[in-house]
């Protein structure tokens, strides 16, 4: 499939999220990461377009609050299927969320590496999103068969004017919780026998660690720039841009691995919940 035409890497950001047609939007996010890392792509353009307010979108899957959406267990066919669809959706936002960062923040000033890392970051997840959705053609579905949420994407909305914030938001919060559940899920699809879904996850996975050590690093070099201790500064913004406590278990080796010290987050768990953890 060609892709359209775009004219920088801002302009090809906006263009991929923008995109209602899923396959077209992984096509163009292949197209902007092979011309931005051959060097045939400037960061900017005089012919941009404006980032969208939205994603684009099909049609299907319907989205609902996510009280009603299917119970996901991968203990049953059904559950199993529910499990995918749901991490497929899950992937799609981070295609979009984090072309979203890419053409959002163009305009910071910031090393050409930082940009390096997160184009790799989108095409990874354009790759995990196509990898779930063609697994869930050979389980006899479609993404779009079962309803989905707009939360990941919500959850977002209020960082769209400030780089450190979207960076603790996005890979330090939401990326960084697929550090914690996705290890158990990886071992529950092989004793089911879906060995492939398990061996997808475990791409993701390995692949995941990487996001959340490129957010550590770019949020502790904005630290750094700004004079502002990392842990701290974290833990307000997280505060003040994502609803809700960060709840445990967490992986504390990766997200060490990845840089992200339990200072980080442990301040942030509600205390009954940090009761069970410290009891787990």
């Amino acid at each position: 499939m060609a892709s359209p035409p775009f004219y920088s890497l801002a302009d090809a950001a906006a263009l991929i999220v923008a995109t209602a047609d899923l396959e077209e939007k992984v096509a163009v996010a292949y197209d902007a990461a092979k011309g931005w890392f051959g060097r045939r792509l400037s960061l900017r353009g005089a012919m941009d377009r404006p980032m969208p307010d939205r994603p684009g979108r099909p049609e299907r899957p319907i989205l609902v609050p996510p009280r009603d959406l299917p119970k996901r267990s991968p203990v049953s066919a059904h559950g199993r299927l529910a499990l995918i669809h749901s991490l497929a959706h899950i992937e799609l936002n981070a295609v979009d969320l984090t072309w979203d960062l890419v053409g959002r923040f163009a305009r910071v000033p910031m090393p050409r590496s930082f940009f390096d890392n997160w184009v790799q970051v989108g095409l990874e997840e354009a790759k995990h999103f196509s990898l779930l959705a063609e697994h869930l053609k050979r389980m006899g579905g479609a993404y779009g068969d079962l309803p989905a949420h707009d939360g990941l994407w919500q959850a977002t909305q209020e960082t769209g004017h400030d780089l450190m914030a979207r960076l603790a938001v996005l890979p330090l919060v939401l990326e960084a919780r697929g550090l914690d559940v996705t290890p158990p899920l990886v071992e529950k699809l092989a004793e089911q026998g879906d060995e492939a879904g398990s061996s997808i996850l475990a791409i993701i996975y390995r692949d995941e660690r990487r996001h959340v050590a490129f957010g550590c690093k770019w949020f502790r070099f904005l630290c750094d720039r700004h004079g502002l201790a990392p842990e701290p500064t974290f833990r307000k913004l997280v505060i003040k841009h994502f609803r809700g406590p960060l709840k445990p278990p967490f992986n504390d080796a990766a997200r060490a691995e990845a840089g992200m010290t339990p200072g980080f987050y442990r301040p942030l768990i509600r205390p009954l919940e940090a009761s069970i953890s410290t009891k787990a």
